[in-house]
């Protein structure tokens, strides 16, 4: 697969459908931080619609570099997760473009729309997530574990956790600049980004306010999750919040359980997929 050299870190990506093509331009991203098959099968999807669909391995993820450096206009990693992919949509030529994604993919795509709105055509957004179950639960799985790995095992029991480990399978100079990084700055960065998703427990959103959210002024549709983590009424909530968006229940049972695994989603990426083209198609494109 082709890298790209964006800001700091080397960014595994692909591109399905004709990339010399017409058609319009779409950038799907996976929740949690699974790698870009995590959304590949719906992306062909979408592709075989008509489409020019980007997914990419965010950094920290997939075959991507590992970089835990923030900046101050993006102190947050989703933060600088949508300046990497408001980079890449830029060199690619591929602004504006319709941008989408669930659960942490969603939390990039809002992201982007907020500080990037040049770039966005639309959004496509589903499993949101907010309130204090889901900001005190992922803040745990992306950062507060890591932090007790490394104060009691130095950067070689990071290295040795079963996300870095894939990382370092998949691109084995993760190791080096895993171990060549100083056990206090690691832990510095992953409380910051923590604090993040601490920080943001009252909001409507993981990422963003209710006035942030009535500014956004694109096309947007939510698919509302059906768990803790992503509870429907979230989603719900936000499609309120957003004044002209629509909605679509794809899961409209809510299961108490903390997670329902992707898999579940899978099964219905054709039907996601089909919810998506009409949405853009009634939208411009």
């Amino acid at each position: 697969m082709p890298q790209i050299q964006i800001r700091n870190a080397h960014i595994n990506y692909e591109i399905l459908g004709d990339p010399a093509g017409n058609g319009p331009w779409v950038s799907l991203s996976p929740g949690g931080r699974r790698d870009l098959h995590g959304v590949k099968h719906l992306a062909e999807r979408v592709a075989a619609r008509g489409y020019r669909v980007l997914i990419h391995d965010r950094r920290n993820c997939g075959a991507s570099d590992v970089v835990f450096e923030g900046t101050a206009d993006a102190p947050t990693e989703y933060e600088i997760w949508a300046e990497d992919l408001y980079a890449m949509l830029k060199h690619l030529g591929a602004t504006p473009a319709w941008v989408g994604g669930g659960s942490s993919g969603c939390r990039m795509s809002t992201l982007l729309a907020l500080r990037h709105p040049d770039a966005v055509k639309g959004l496509l957004l589903w499993r949101v997530t907010g309130g204090e179950f889901a900001a005190k639960r992922l803040a745990n799985q992306y950062y507060l574990q890591f932090i007790a790995m490394a104060k009691k095992g130095g950067m070689a029991a990071v290295c040795d956790s079963e996300h870095f480990a894939a990382r370092i399978k998949e691109r084995p100079a993760n190791r080096d600049a895993l171990m060549k990084m100083d056990v206090g700055r690691f832990c510095a960065s992953f409380e910051q980004w923590a604090q993040g998703f601490l920080d943001d427990a009252s909001k409507p959103v993981i990422g963003a306010t209710a006035e942030q959210l009535q500014s956004i002024k694109v096309p947007v549709i939510i698919v509302p999750g059906n768990d803790r983590t992503h509870d429907k009424g979230v989603g719900e909530r936000a499609h309120a919040t957003m004044k002209g968006s629509e909605i679509y229940h794809l899961f409209p049972d809510y299961q108490n359980v903390d997670i329902v695994p992707p898999q579940e989603w899978e099964i219905k990426d054709d039907e996601l997929a089909g919810v998506f083209a009409g949405f853009m198609k009634r939208n411009g494109g």
